[in-house]
């Protein structure tokens, strides 16, 4: 394993853990807290949500670059660093905005039914983590 592929596997494992704690630990949790109503969960959720998806660009962008210097030649290193970077970008283009908008009415007061919007989000982390998996073992077994 060359110097590249080991920190490439290392911020891989380093984005899954912070996927796996805040998206399926922290976000569930908070509602369940003594106090915290609805909108308060959302503003929450929305700080939190922004954070890591800043960190989650900013690790995006280190596993491409050591996957483009470490000239890892396995085709599939590729096709799940270009996997996770586009569930990334369809979280953050697409269905971020989406859950964003919907969050600001009620945080304005308006009442909305129950919706699943959410889900598409949950659908994207859970697929992120078996990419990110996928890839940081990957990594781990290049040569």
């Amino acid at each position: 394993m060359n110097t590249a592929s080991a920190a490439a596997s290392a911020v891989v494992f380093v984005w899954l853990g912070m996927v796996l704690a805040i998206s399926f630990l922290e976000a569930p949790l908070k509602f369940r807290a003594p106090g915290v109503t609805i909108p308060v969960g959302l503003g929450i959720g929305r700080l939190v949500f922004r954070a890591l998806n800043a960190v989650e660009a900013v690790l995006a962008a280190v596993v491409i670059a050591a996957v483009a210097v470490g000239g890892s030649a396995a085709s599939g290193v590729i096709a799940l660093t270009a996997a996770a970077a586009v569930l990334l970008l369809g979280q953050l283009a697409v269905v971020r905005p989406r859950l964003n908008r919907r969050s600001d009415r009620v945080l304005a007061g308006e009442e909305l039914p129950r919706s699943r919007s959410h889900l598409w989000y949950v659908g994207f982390e859970a697929a992120k983590v078996a990419v990110l998996i996928a890839l940081g073992v990957s990594l781990l077994a290049a040569r």
